[in-house]
């Protein structure tokens, strides 16, 4: 190595400890081992704008072992990003921009939200994925690489299979994985936990597999990314490194996630012959950052504006626009060819809103978990996403639910594109932490859970969902609305394709229910809303979702003979419901607490907000058609009524 090299990587190195150091607090080992590795990716390769760090055609970057921040904020200051010095000492302190773990949108140059081992992985097949449909559609204005730094926890997580072998099935060749075989974990070896032969499980899965033997040397690092950028297939570099290189328990577990002793500080640049005070970076390193990164970034990104003026002077949009995230522009009217009464599960609702709502958006792209004939997730005339057609928008992410969830939010944190994604609710379970890295980093994935109740029937409580729709809605910044006919169904649909910051669950049935003359696109953006008044007075309140409003309607009707009035209020979306004023809440349900209930057919768990009374399933399911089922639990409009009855009975003599 050059004189510079070695001064820059020892810079690297020295400030990430400095950082971890002063914040008593972070993971040493990974930032030391795999200082070079980051050196010559950012030196020699990565093509981003640091005064642009937006720009659609950019590089994107993920650090899939997100523990290892430090390393990354260094690399991101010295490579002149809009983080300063004072920013590193403030590392892992309250409302800094160097939080403990990568969060995107909160630090420039920070391409994903990361730490979760393995999500990283998968967020950058999705992230090639999106470069390759955007490539096909506009191959003038996106080009360009997804790389990501992994090490070995991430490989043993299991989404880090379900990733490989998607990205290696569909060729997705553009997509670098940098893995630091350091061979240590948490606890000890990785020998204690795993024994997997990593290059054949690569080359088994249709990988391009490069080998560099000294984790320090930047040229042979360098010669295997410029094989990778050829390769016809994606590329996995196996880089040996020394977990905590040049810390006096270097190769260990004992320097993965706990700061250096002073005196191990010490020696460790004396090592590295680094004799500046703490937080001191020479200016001869950020000139070399700047004569190389600053410079082809900025260099290339402005030959791009170039070309993209021809795209402006041609009338097709702003580019800007077009890349963008937001669809609001594309956006049909509002469907209302309703026709009352008619019966349809939402199910199939769903596939009407989204072929409805895929005729003006072009920026749709999606699939199922093997279950599209199911979920019904398909785009009429939609041509299938695949190697020999990337500009395919039926999505094939086969049985792996996880994985799906991981690559639409790696979609969104491209840009460009808008996913959806579709299983069966009760295995939303596979998908949680993806789910909530979506509302994490604020990204409008548009989830689509079917068979949504006991309602599934004859296959069972293994995929009958009791508790999962509680789940979901306990998830900050996730909008989950189960629709109860197909106009709340559209307004759903309406709702989640113009957020720009909240993923959307839609939840829907697959037992039937019919088109209510009194549902409302409104309704649905209020979050609840009375969906059938009462006569004259307001004795009693029946709050539901889904099919379930159906039911409680015929209730109403019937408890209406017995001389009891009652409202009923559809509340398909607690999210939007919340975010309502205390006046319009009490409104809406039109009684004090206690004279309430609210029903659905599956968890109570979160629905005493609302309703004292709850008409809940609280137990595990049963195998039968959904006509039994439904009366051996006694959710009949019968059923329900006496219910009421018996609690009205009650209150009066609480009173």
């Amino acid at each position: 190595m050059s004189n510079i090299d070695k001064l820059s990587i020892a810079a690297i190195r020295c400030t990430a400890i400095d950082m971890i150091n002063k914040a008593k607090s972070g993971h040493p080992g990974m930032a030391l081992g795999s200082a070079p590795i980051m050196y010559a990716l950012f030196k020699n390769f990565l093509n981003s704008d640091p005064y642009d760090p937006k720009w659609i055609n950019r590089d994107r970057f993920v650090l899939s072992a997100g523990h290892a921040s430090s390393l990354l904020y260094v690399m991101l200051h010295v490579c002149n990003y809009n983080l300063s010095m004072d920013d590193l000492k403030q590392f892992r302190q309250l409302n800094s921009k160097t939080p403990g773990h990568p969060e995107f949108g909160h630090t420039d140059g920070v391409d994903s939200t990361s730490g979760p081992l393995g999500q990283g992985i998968a967020q950058a097949v999705g992230m090639a994925l999106a470069e390759a449909n955007l490539n096909a559609r506009y191959p003038k204005y996106i080009d360009h690489y997804t790389y990501c730094l992994c090490g070995d926890g991430c490989l043993e997580e299991g989404i880090s299979q379900e990733a490989i072998s998607f990205a290696g099935k569909n060729k997705l060749n553009k997509l670098i994985l940098l893995y630091d075989k350091n061979d240590v974990t948490l606890d000890g070896p990785l020998s204690i936990s795993d024994q997997s032969n990593t290059e054949l499980r690569f080359k088994a899965e249709n990988w391009n597999v490069l080998n560099v033997e000294d984790g320090n040397d930047v040229d042979e690092i360098s010669s295997a990314i410029k094989k990778a950028q050829k390769s016809d297939y994606p590329t996995a570099i196996i880089i040996k490194t020394v977990i905590g290189y040049g810390s006096k328990n270097a190769g260990t577990h004992k320097v993965h996630g706990s700061p250096l002793a002073s005196d191990d500080i010490k020696q460790l640049k004396e090592s590295f012959e680094y004799n500046y005070p703490e937080f001191t970076i020479p200016q001869e390193v950020y000139e070399n950052f700047k004569d190389t990164f600053v410079k082809r970034g900025f260099g290339d990104h402005s030959n791009w504006l170039t070309k993209i003026e021809k795209l402006k002077s041609s009338n097709i949009m702003d580019y800007k626009t077009l890349f963008s995230n937001d669809v609001s522009y594309m956006m049909s009217e509002d469907f209302n060819d309703f026709k009352v009464g008619s019966i349809e599960a939402t199910r199939k609702s769903s596939n009407k809103a989204l072929n409805y709502y895929s005729k003006t958006i072009t920026k749709l792209i999606g699939g199922s978990a093997d279950v599209e004939g199911s979920v019904l997730t398909k785009i009429d005339g939609s041509e299938e996403f695949t190697s020999e057609n990337y500009a395919g928008t039926n999505v094939r992410f086969g049985i792996r639910e996880f994985l799906m969830a991981s690559i639409a939010n790696g979609i969104l944190l491209h840009s460009g594109l808008r996913p959806f994604v579709g299983c069966f609710l009760v295995f939303s379970d596979y998908m949680k932490s993806a789910i909530r890295m979506s509302a994490l980093s604020n990204l409008p994935v548009i989830y689509i859970f079917s068979h949504d109740s006991i309602g599934v029937g004859q296959d069972g409580p293994t995929h009958q969902p009791i508790e999962q729709l509680a789940m979901l809605r306990s998830i900050p910044n996730l909008n989950v609305i189960r629709p109860c006919d197909a106009r709340e169904t559209y307004a759903a649909y309406k709702q989640a394709l113009l957020s720009l910051k909240t993923p959307t669950a839609i939840i829907t049935a697959r037992n039937e229910s019919p088109a209510l003359e009194s549902s409302s696109y409104d309704g649905v953006s209020k979050g609840g809303y009375i969906i059938s008044k009462e006569k004259e007075r307001v004795d009693f309140t029946i709050i539901s979702t889904g099919s379930e409003v159906s039911l409680c309607l015929k209730a109403q009707e019937l408890l209406l003979k017995d001389n009891i009035d009652t409202r009923v209020v559809s509340m398909p979306s607690f999210f939007n419901f919340d975010m309502q004023s205390d006046e319009y809440k009490k409104e809406v349900f039109g009684v004090k607490y206690c004279k309430r209930i609210f029903v659905e057919m599956l968890s109570s768990y979160g629905l005493n907000k609302y309703a004292k009374h709850t008409m809940a399933i609280d137990h595990f399911g049963n195998s039968a058609p959904y006509e039994d089922l439904v009366k051996y639990y006694n959710y009949t409009p019968e059923s329900l009524a006496e219910k009421i009855k018996n609690i009205i009975g009650k209150e009066k003599i609480d009173d």
